[in-house]
């Protein structure tokens, strides 16, 4: 009889070191922090100026509209729904918001207004998945329609000009040293985060995502929560559109154009299951992060925005295909 030692499989290293790397990092969050690690190695190889002060908050602002729409669809995803309105709902809320402050309305008071009306958008597209059956990518394209046509509407398909000075504190003013669209997407994320990870909401998103109907029998109201997500989405999509017309200092009907393909790939890249059930908050601000330093360092090297287009629909494919292997082998 040989010793039970020589019988035992040792692990290899590679697995030692995954197993190490996971007693620091949730699953969830270490594939994703080292595809970010990866690329920003490559940026810094292949550019000059990557690692600059002003480079890098440039690429923290351009993340933050971003960033604070895929907090939204975060929900959504790991609800097992999807979101196709939050490039709209942004244009609608930013227009409303700027229109009311130019005919008069308080600014609070036009601020919040406009941020409802994305809490609507979501409420709509929530209903029509929740109670109607409807299935979310059919309910939420129609909703982008509609939301983009009454942008346009209101704007007549013109901006909204003469914004008071002041108002550029959202998008381009500074809070404690550090940029405003930051410090509002940070706040995002961290209440997202308590949200998902230390709620009984957040336990519950997961597990519709995972499994419906299991999560049904056990007496959780379905329909409730899938209304929550996608009202957070219009909320997050709102929020976004702030950030936004305060940047440009005007309200812009045609902005968030393909916005939602944006948030759904730092999703996807932050290593939630477009099939739902599972993912992390953080693990899309890594993704959103990764997608944004993508986009700067191409810029930087001056690479054609159609050949981006192509490297970031192959980054997304591979993303997903890990994410379904992961989730095939786990």
């Amino acid at each position: 009889m040989q010793p039970l030692v020589q019988n035992m499989q040792l692990p290899r290293a590679g697995s030692r070191f995954r197993l190490v790397l996971s007693r620091f990092l949730p699953g969830p969050i270490l594939f994703p922090l080292i595809g970010l690690i990866v690329v920003c190695l490559a940026m810094i190889v292949t550019t000059d100026t990557f690692l600059s002060v002003d480079n890098l908050v440039n690429v923290g602002r351009q993340v933050s509209i971003n960033a604070i729409i895929a907090v939204g669809m975060t929900c959504v995803i790991l609800s097992g729904g999807i979101d196709l309105s939050v490039g709209s709902v942004m244009a609608l809320s930013g227009t409303l918001i700027a229109g009311l402050m130019i005919a008069g309305v308080p600014a609070p008071l036009a601020i919040l207004l406009g941020l409802l009306a994305g809490v609507a958008c979501g409420v709509a597209n929530g209903f029509f998945v929740a109670y109607t059956k409807m299935p979310p990518i059919i309910v939420t394209l129609a909703t982008m329609g509609i939301a983009r046509g009454m942008a346009l509407i209101y704007t007549g398909g013109y901006p909204i000009d003469g914004l008071p000075d002041w108002f550029e504190i959202f998008g381009r003013g500074h809070v404690l040293g550090m940029q405003t669209p930051i410090v509002v997407m940070l706040l995002v994320f961290a209440i997202a985060y308590v949200l998902l990870d230390r709620t009984p909401i957040g336990r519950y998103i997961y597990a519709i995502g995972g499994n419906e109907e299991a999560t049904r029998l056990s007496g959780i109201r379905i329909a409730r929560y899938k209304l929550l997500v996608y009202a957070i989405s219009g909320f997050t999509a709102a929020v976004a559109g702030l950030v936004l017309t305060s940047r440009l200092m005007s309200g812009q009907p045609n902005s968030g154009i393909s916005f939602e393909l944006d948030a759904i790939a730092a999703v996807v890249m932050g290593g939630t299951s477009i099939a739902g059930g599972r993912g992390s908050i953080i693990g899309t601000l890594i993704g959103a992060l990764m997608l944004g330093v993508l986009n700067n360092g191409l810029n930087m090297m001056g690479v054609s925005p159609y050949l981006q287009n192509i490297v970031k629909g192959v980054i997304i494919l591979l993303a997903i295909y890990i994410s379904r292997e992961r989730g095939r082998s786990g």
